[in-house]
């Protein structure tokens, strides 16, 4: 009995991470904005991954406020935060992200941060507008920010708006892109990003968050070249022999599916180096992994009869909901008390 409890250990373990996968968890370059046109006519969102926050921004809004309570990952959207030590007016305004034309990739993330000028250490994070949800279901977006939900689509059990496209096989799609979210991950083995340098002498981090909430920051390297080079971390401590893994059995239900979703980059720099204007351009991350889960075909669909990991899910993905649109709403509102005016009216006898 424990020889053959030991074999069904090394078979599931085998069948679930001997083969690591490949996929592209965020592509910046397909994240052009393509929907809600302006007035003058320009594109301010991009559809596939539009989140509508007025669903939690509460009572007292009109509907014209609750109209434009949207946002995606539009490149423009992004934020850039600094330490503490380097969030003065002036970097803090000088300090963003923009849509940049690339000959050989479209348009790609290009990253502006003004770092104070001093000998000091300085800490730049580059964020998505949101915290991108694991579980959102899939839907149709209209050109006007209309989110309209697939039928017989809730984003739990099924595929999220946000992950790879996967095959009937079961695996994700190594040519096609997530949009942050890349489900049934166990083991990184290695995770690449696609940078463009101009000789700066900072390091570029990578921060990914797992299923349980915990972020972990991956350092890729420096950005002291020129031109497009991928920067890889390959994990120290992976075991590509099987047999010298340590082997384990692991419950396939109720538990969740572990998935790993894009936080951000970090970019250092030192404070021997030099401090004001930065810039950076991104492509894409893609990463190395073993599977979680063997995808088995198994006689009984667990889910269908208990819905445990629906129930359990829809709460996070609530959460989730929440914490975004409440800073969203924030943002909103300070917009709208932002001056507008950038200098003061004539007087009449000025203007005469």
């Amino acid at each position: 009995m424990k020889r053959m409890f030991i074999l069904v250990a090394i078979v599931l373990f085998l069948t679930g991470s001997l083969f690591a996968d490949e996929a592209i968890l965020i592509d910046f370059s397909t994240l052009e904005a393509d929907i809600m046109a302006d007035q003058e006519g320009a594109p301010t969102q991009h559809g596939r991954t539009l989140m509508n926050f007025a669903e939690v921004a509460g009572a007292g809004f009109t509907e014209d406020q609750l109209a434009v309570m949207r946002s995606s990952l539009a490149l423009p959207n992004w934020d850039v935060k600094l330490s503490a030590s380097s969030r003065t007016v002036e970097n803090i305004g000088y300090s963003y992200v923009r849509s940049s034309p690339s000959r050989q990739w479209g348009n790609v993330m290009g990253v502006r941060v003004h770092y104070p000028l001093g000998p000091n250490y300085a800490k730049a994070w580059v964020t998505p507008p949101f915290e991108i949800p694991a579980f959102e279901p899939q839907a149709n977006v209209t050109d006007d920010g209309i989110i309209e939900q697939e039928a017989g689509q809730n984003g739990i059990t099924g595929p999220s708006r946000f992950e790879a496209p996967v095959g009937d096989d079961g695996l994700v799609d190594p040519t096609q892109p997530a949009y942050g979210v890349i489900k049934n991950v166990g083991t990184i083995r290695s995770i690449e990003v696609n940078a463009y340098g101009l000789n700066f002498p900072h390091g570029l981090s990578i921060i990914l968050i797992d299923s349980q909430g915990n972020e972990k920051s991956y350092f890729m390297g420096y950005l002291n070249y020129e031109g497009w080079k991928p920067l890889r971390w390959n994990n120290p401590q992976y075991i590509s022999e099987v047999r010298n893994r340590t082997l384990q059995i692991y419950p396939l239900y109720p538990f969740s599916t572990p998935f790993v979703k894009f936080g951000g980059f970090m970019i250092q720099r030192d404070a021997d180096h030099i401090g004001g204007d930065f810039v950076a351009y991104f492509k894409d991350i893609k990463i190395i992994y073993d599977r979680a889960v063997a995808n088995p075909d198994r006689d009984i669909d667990d889910e269908s009869v208990w819905n445990i990991i629906y129930d359990r899910e829809t709460q996070k993905k609530t959460l989730e909901m929440e914490q975004f649109g409440k800073s969203q709403v924030l943002q909103y509102l300070e917009e709208q008390k932002r001056a507008k005016e950038d200098a003061f009216t004539p007087t009449a006898s000025n203007a005469e």
